[in-house]
C-alpha cells in the first residue's frame, strides 16, 4: 500500500467516525430535545414533621429539600443543614426559617395564597416576596415556595434549590404538620414543573 493509499485509508475512516457521531448527535437531539438537559419529575412527596413544642426529644422537626430529608433540630450537626422547622406559636403552626432561630443560612420562604400547588410553576425572582426573619403560618389553600439554603454544587457553584409545598394536615393541638412537596433538583433553576 502506497502513501497515497493509506492518507486515503484514514480520510475515509475519519469521515466514517465523523459520520456515526453525527448520527448518534442528532439522534439524541431530535425532536428538540436538549441532551444535555436533566430531567425531572413533579410528584409531590408527603412529608411529617413534629413541632418543636412538643415535649418530646428526638422528633423530626426540620426538613431539608434538596437532600429530602427530615431531621432532628437539637441534634449536634443539624445546625443548618435544614432549610424549615416547624413549631407551635399562638396555637397555630408555622414554619421557621432558619435565622428566626438565631442559625444564619439563606433559606427563605414566599407564600401564595389561595393557590393550588399545581398553579405555582415558578419560584418568585423577587426577593422581596420572600420571608427569612420571621414564622410563616401554614394554612389550607396556601402554597408556600421554599429557597433553600446554598449548597455546593458541579465546577464549584454555590446552588440554591427550589420548593413548593402544600398542607395536607395541620394538627396545632397534636403538633403535626403533612405536607405534599415538589423540589426542583436543578441548580439555581426557578421553575417548579419539569421541562416535559
Amino acid at each position: 500500500m502506497n502513501q497515497t493509499s493509506g492518507q486515503r485509508y484514514q480520510y475515509v475512516r475519519a469521515v466514517l467516525a465523523l459520520v456515526g457521531v453525527s448520527a448518534v448527535f442528532l439522534s439524541a437531539t431530535a425532536c428538540d430535545d436538549n441532551p444535555f438537559a436533566f430531567n425531572w419529575d413533579d410528584v409531590p412527596d408527603t412529608v411529617l414533621l413534629y413541632s418543636m413544642a412538643r415535649p418530646e426529644l428526638g422528633l423530626v422537626s426540620a426538613y431539608a429539600f434538596f437532600d429530602g430529608v427530615e431531621l432532628e433540630v437539637e441534634v449536634p450537626g443539624a445546625t443548618g443543614q435544614w432549610d424549615i422547622a416547624i413549631d407551635t406559636r399562638g396555637g397555630q403552626i408555622v414554619m421557621l426559617p432558619p435565622p428566626v432561630l438565631g442559625i444564619y443560612t439563606d433559606a427563605e420562604i414566599a407564600t401564595f395564597e389561595n393557590t393550588l400547588l399545581a398553579d405555582v410553576t415558578e419560584a418568585p425572582s423577587d426577593s422581596l416576596e420572600y420571608v427569612s426573619d420571621q414564622p410563616v403560618p401554614v394554612e389550607f389553600g396556601n402554597v408556600y415556595v421554599i429557597k433553600t439554603n446554598r449548597s455546593p454544587g458541579s465546577f464549584g457553584r454555590s446552588c440554591r434549590y427550589h420548593a413548593k409545598l402544600e398542607a395536607v394536615d395541620i394538627d396545632p393541638v397534636g403538633g403535626t404538620f403533612v405536607f405534599r412537596h415538589v423540589t426542583n433538583p436543578v441548580c439555581n433553576d426557578r421553575d417548579l414543573v419539569p421541562p416535559n
